[in-house]
């Protein structure tokens, strides 16, 4: 049984979780710190990632904390952001890319993509971009996107990215998390052509009790719940993302997340890929897209 217990110390390890003031991304930022990571909150409100500061200080950490802003529904900020980071830091060893947002009401990003799409995929296509050549340039490095077990039941519309024929909250966040495991693992597989060093692994936290669900109704919230079973605290949650994050047991282009009931609750393992997720045709095509709408093509040839 895996926990942050087992996480080796992290002194002089620069690591990004975006999303970190919240949820997932709060105990994931937490256990790094604790560990002895300096660790980068990057959030969309920076107030937020302050206060997230100020809490994670009331442990015994022997980490750093920096608060920085990003929006991932607004890709110059996601530029702005990168641009920061790589003229303060020298390496970058993780990059969590944590943030999401699950069926809010219908809502735009900044470039006209529906949100969810815009800023799980999208967002986090850009920053890993942006990012990669630092990343690059840090032995051992690796980048972690977090899934979902929605990516199951996910499949892309190319055809309704921006809202264009109609808008179904629960449908875009599955295609949304199916899009950021299909990053995760085409990402390893252009690496890997490429003869990086950089590894790339998706996680993914099973069933858990975070403001990601602030948008569902009550009547909604209990059908979840019935349905998936008890759901865990947001520290068992982000084991899966720590455990990519730190363990000599991962593999690249692999996806991790609790090993019990299916997925739902647990702790780290890896875990089957079923096939929406490896289709590769599918794959290039959303990742010429990505590269389309941001200008970014990575790994560099």
């Amino acid at each position: 049984m895996w926990t942050k217990d087992n996480i080796p110390d992290q002194s002089g390890k620069m690591i990004i979780v975006t999303g970190a003031n919240a949820g997932i991304g709060f105990e994931t930022a937490l256990a790094l710190y604790e560990a002895g990571a300096h660790v980068v909150l990057a959030c969309r409100n920076l107030g937020k990632a302050n206060e997230a500061i100020v809490r994670i200080k009331q442990s015994s950490g022997a980490g750093v904390l920096e608060a920085a802003q990003l929006d991932l529904g607004d890709l110059n900020s996601v530029r702005q952001f990168a641009e920061t980071f790589i003229k303060q830091h020298l390496k970058l060893d993780v990059l969590i890319n944590n943030a999401g947002i699950m069926i809010p009401p219908a809502t735009k990003t900044v470039q006209g993509f529906e949100s969810q799409f815009g800023v799980n995929f999208i967002g986090h296509f850009a920053l890993t971009g942006y990012l990669y050549p630092i990343l690059n340039s840090t032995p051992g490095s690796r980048i972690i996107t977090l899934s979902s077990m929605a990516y199951l039941y996910g499949k892309i519309d190319f055809d309704n990215l921006k809202s264009e024929k109609d808008y179904e909250p629960m449908r875009e966040y599955q295609q949304s998390k199916l899009a950021d495991l299909i990053l995760s693992v085409e990402l390893q597989r252009r690496i890997t052509a490429k003869g990086d060093g950089v590894l790339s692994i998706a996680a993914q936290p099973g069933a858990n009790k975070t403001e990601l669900s602030r948008h569902m109704s009550v009547h909604a919230y209990k059908e979840a719940v019935e349905r998936v079973g008890e759901l865990m605290e947001p520290w068992q949650g982000a084991l899966p993302s720590l455990y990519a994050a730190v363990s000599n047991e991962v593999t690249g282009g692999a996806l991790y997340g609790p090993d019990e009931d299916g997925g739902y609750r647990g702790y780290p393992a890896e875990a089957t890929i079923t096939a929406n997720a490896l289709d590769e045709d599918v794959a290039k095509k959303l990742w010429k897209l990505a590269e389309e709408v941001t200008g970014l093509i990575y790994p560099a040839v």
